[in-house]
């Protein structure tokens, strides 16, 4: 599916990392190297046509992106240099400033280490606690069983959407609903939510919301803050530069500029947000039904494939987004990563950044295979076919 707009899929390898990172459309390519060949002037800076015109595409991909997740006003949406600087952004910029000992933090041990390890800073520096929302026997995460572990205490509740092991998409909707009824802030990691499903911040009605451009077919190093606009109006910046003030002329006269402009101090990634736009616009041209449909089906289709190699357990037998967790028996996933890497199959392995969810699955380390709209049924009978014979896997990792 659209496999031809991907120049890397010329080489001969099958990428089935796209949970890490998704590859890069032709279009994206020429976007970015249109910006670097013809206009690559500084943006907000300069009072030149060349500035001019970096200025105008900058903007156009901020209200891209607030069409594509329907956010209220442009000020909305600050450009990252990915979830994870945007997650920190929220943390530190915003609940650091307003939570205080005692006050609890939900999550869940199938978290992205972005979506810990911020908090758990604040557990050292504020003494706040953090707790975890059971999971069920799926590792997923429901309704109930956030109702169950919500407590007086309970301040935010934060969450990915879909998660980048097991791939359970969460009932946020609800869980938002629920939470503000006992105002309690929602923060949205976003990461492996966007690349999947159509996200609707005000039907959502999230606090905060961070995603990254890597994963949804654009570039590195960009990514966004969604926060509601009277909630971002709290949010200290945490980088302070250029660009991000109106004047200063002792430290008791600085006076920073209108949102969200404050929150992008020095030049960004001018070259990445153009980059995200296309990318956005690109993967709306595709259309989420079909990409899900095909994805739901690969997924399927492997499923049902390893499925009668007993020899292979798998760890997520459900899940809402095309990633499947496998180990083979007594081989370490990485030197099963390493015997497909060898005929040219992409995996990941390991703990895969979600450190703490073998707490609850038991496992440390696993393969993962997660599958975006240009992987086919043929990679994946190519994938399985090496998986298909225990003996020469072993042999392979002598």
């Amino acid at each position: 599916m659209n496999r031809e707009d991907f120049p890397l899929l010329k080489q001969d390898i099958i990428y089935l990392d796209n949970s890490a990172t998704t590859l890069k459309p032709k279009c994206v390519i020429d976007k970015m190297n249109d910006y670097y060949t013809n206009y690559s002037a500084n943006a907000h800076r300069g009072d030149y046509d060349l500035s001019f015109k970096v200025d105008k595409e900058y903007e156009e991909a901020r209200e891209t992106v607030k069409e594509f997740i329907n956010a209220s006003s442009l000020e909305e949406i600050v450009f990252t240099n990915g979830t994870t600087e945007s997650l920190n952004m929220i943390v530190r910029g915003f609940f650091e400033n307003l939570l205080e000992a005692g006050d609890e933090v939900l999550i869940t041990t199938s978290e992205h280490a972005s979506n810990v390890l911020p908090w758990f800073r604040l557990v050292n520096k504020l003494g706040i606690v953090v707790n975890y929302i059971p999971l069920d026997d799926h590792y997923y995460v429901t309704l109930d069983n956030v109702k169950k572990a919500i407590s007086d205490k309970t301040k935010v509740i934060s969450l990915a959407g879909i998660t980048n092991v097991i791939g359970d998409k969460r009932p946020i909707k609800e869980i938002t609903e629920y939470a503000h009824k006992h105002n309690i802030f929602v923060v949205l990691d976003g990461a492996q939510m966007v690349p999947h499903t159509e996200v609707d911040v005000q039907d959502l009605d999230i606090d905060f919301l961070a995603f990254s451009g890597h994963k949804i077919c654009g570039p590195t190093g960009i990514g966004v803050l969604y926060g509601k606009r009277e909630l971002l109006e709290h949010l200290e910046p945490i980088n302070l530069g250029g660009g991000m003030n109106e004047s200063f002329d002792n430290p008791n006269e600085v006076y920073l500029k209108p949102l969200p402009t404050r929150l992008e101090a020095g030049t960004q990634n001018i070259a990445g947000v153009i980059g995200l736009g296309a990318a956005i616009k690109y993967l709306q041209s595709i259309g989420y039904d079909k990409i899900n449909e095909h994805v739901h089906n690969l997924r399927k289709y492997l499923i049902d494939k390893l499925l009668p190699l007993k020899y292979i357990d798998i760890i997520n037998l459900e899940s809402d987004s095309g990633i499947v967790a496998f180990n083979v028996n007594n081989i370490f996933s990485q030197d099963v990563a390493y015997y497909l890497n060898k005929y040219n199959i992409c995996v990941r392995a390991g703990n895969h950044c979600a450190k703490i969810l073998k707490n609850s699955v038991g496992v440390t380390n696993t393969v993962r295979v997660s599958l975006y709209f240009y992987n086919t049924y043929e990679e994946i009978d190519n994938l399985v076919e090496l998986l298909s014979n225990y003996d020469k896997i072993v042999k392979e990792m002598i």
